[in-house]
């Protein structure tokens, strides 16, 4: 198969497709590979690093997209790639459709096969090309949430673990799940004092027998994160309906209970966020205040660590762009249930129902 690798066009984002090490992998299987001119240069890779593992470089990403079969990329193509996109052509990637109408109707148009890292699920219901950026998402929402609790940025001027005889911080996290759960190993490993909230009373239980001593565990509710947010310095946005719309868990009425100069980190903002006044940053211009209450809600949070994020995509994307190089997207879907589980358009029509309902469209079973 001849598999493409564009450079990432969206605002701030340095991550890309595949390492060089991917890359040679998929030689190796006798797939052809081209990779945009400079792709890699902001995640540490060199384009001698591409060429050494046996890939043609392209010089723009219209040369990228024209020749492939399949593209193979990190963020959803946006406008000025819609025109690129063929019919029949297999890509590859975050689409985060349920947020995002204008991307939905354009993939429907072009007729391309879009298959979804964010909805390849497994049977146990675990999302395996989402836990690594998870993971980095979640960690880094604790570092630049403590950053902008900072006075200089707006802030409180309160430090996350605070100092002896000074209390630390309270950190209030929504959602237990992959994103939520790194969050509160790091806030808890920076001193501050933790409550993680979720609804599923298993996954409340492992948290708390794992994490540690500082982190407290508490059944969600409006009620209850209500009565949290008067005395909450930071809260962290992780809820996940996978390939749905994020609920609205906080909404405007609420802030008004916040101290000012409090932080809202919202990293469901890819799915449409989880408070009511979020809207999608960038690394560039990551914040906005709602009253007095500072809104983190950058949307590619994972693309301010390119060389951890790219390496850490490849190692769980690989395996699966394989089997599609391998096998076609018809047999390796028909295949592995999870693979298939990742289809959202195919050729103009909507085959995840998430997505269909979100915007009343029509939905077409596989």
């Amino acid at each position: 198969m001849i598999i493409g690798i564009p450079k990432e066009i969206k605002n701030n984002e340095n991550r890309v497709g595949m390492t060089p090490a991917g890359v040679a992998e998929l030689i190796k299987h006798n797939h052809k590979v081209y990779v945009q001119k400079d792709a890699g240069i902001n995640s540490g890779f060199i384009d001698n690093e591409y060429i050494a593992a046996g890939a043609i470089l392209l010089p723009s990403i219209e040369d990228v997209y024209k020749i492939a079969e399949m593209i193979v990329k990190v963020k959803e193509p946006i406008k000025p790639e819609y025109k690129l996109i063929r019919p029949g052509q297999l890509l590859f990637t975050y689409f985060h459709f349920a947020s995002n109408e204008e991307l939905t109707l354009a993939m429907i148009a072009s007729g391309a096969i879009c298959l979804a890292y964010e909805t390849v699920e497994k049977p146990d219901h675990s999302l395996p090309l989402l836990i690594p950026m998870s993971e980095v998402a979640g960690r880094m929402s604790i570092q630049e949430g403590a950053r902008f609790l900072e006075k200089p940025q707006s802030g409180k001027g309160i430090l996350l673990g605070g100092v002896p005889g000074v209390k630390p911080a309270k950190v209030l996290i929504l959602g237990g799940g992959v994103v939520g759960s790194n969050a509160a190993q790091i806030a808890a490993g920076m001193g501050a004092d933790v409550t993680i909230a979720d609804i599923n009373l298993p996954r409340l239980r492992y948290l708390s027998e794992t994490l540690p001593a500082n982190v407290k565990t508490l059944y969600s509710s409006s009620h209850q994160i209500e009565k949290e947010l008067p005395t909450v310095d930071l809260v962290i946005g992780s809820v996940l309906k996978p390939g749905d719309k994020a609920p609205h868990l906080i909404t405007k009425e609420m802030l008004k209970s916040m101290q000012p100069g409090s932080v809202l980190v919202d990293v469901a903002i890819d799915q449409g966020g989880c408070f009511e006044t979020s809207h999608p940053t960038t690394h560039s211009d990551p914040i906005y205040v709602v009253d007095n209450i500072i809104h983190y809600a950058v949307a590619n949070i994972p693309g301010a660590v390119p060389y951890t994020s790219t390496m850490a995509l490849t190692n769980v994307t690989l395996p699966y762009i394989l089997a599609l190089a391998n096998k076609g997207w018809k047999e390796a879907c028909a295949n592995d249930k999870s693979l298939s589980n990742g289809l959202n358009i195919v050729e103009g029509k909507v085959v995840y129902k998430a997505v269909a309902d979100v915007f009343n469209l029509p939905y077409s079973a596989l």
